[in-house]
């Protein structure tokens, strides 16, 4: 037999069960094993020996005023938020809803388009849309400067 093979039963002996003939056997031939049980039954024996110490003689009237404390807490339509799965769950079924109903009313609502009204000539709005109607004239400034030749200049008082 291996030590790894007997390593469970190594713990049922030191709580003082019998050993098979096997692991005897080889208990008596590894020193290693021998040792590690040695060891547990010492551990077994120390904790039977142990005692927990006794609470506080306030530690139950401290409780006991906790629990009726936590029993009389304040019951508003909003308490139950405060236990952390009950709110987790409203957070994630919001979140849900969000994500299920928000890309639908996007995709459903009407597309808001410019107002038609006519820009005021000097604005910067105004002079793109006429350079926009009139591209043949602007797009060729030959064109300008015969316009301006053309026109007579007129002097100033």
């Amino acid at each position: 037999m291996k030590c790894t093979d007997i390593g469970e039963q190594l713990m049922d002996m030191a709580t003082g069960s019998p050993a098979p003939a096997q692991v005897e056997e080889h208990l008596r031939a590894c020193a290693a094993c021998a040792e590690r049980l040695t060891s547990l039954r010492q551990t077994m024996n120390l904790l039977d020996e142990w005692q927990a110490p006794e609470p506080s003689p306030y530690f139950h009237s401290r409780l006991a005023a906790r629990v009726r404390e936590a029993e009389t807490g304040p019951r508003g339509w909003l308490a139950w938020l405060r236990k952390p799965a009950l709110a987790g769950a409203l957070a994630a079924l919001l979140f849900v809803a969000g994500m299920l109903i928000g890309p639908s009313q996007t995709a459903l609502q009407p597309v808001t388009t410019i107002a038609t009204s006519q820009p005021q000539p000097g604005t910067a709005v105004g002079d793109l849309q006429d350079l926009e109607k009139n591209h043949e004239i602007f797009s060729n400034f030959d064109m300008l400067d015969d316009l301006s030749a053309d026109q007579p200049q007129s002097a100033n008082p």
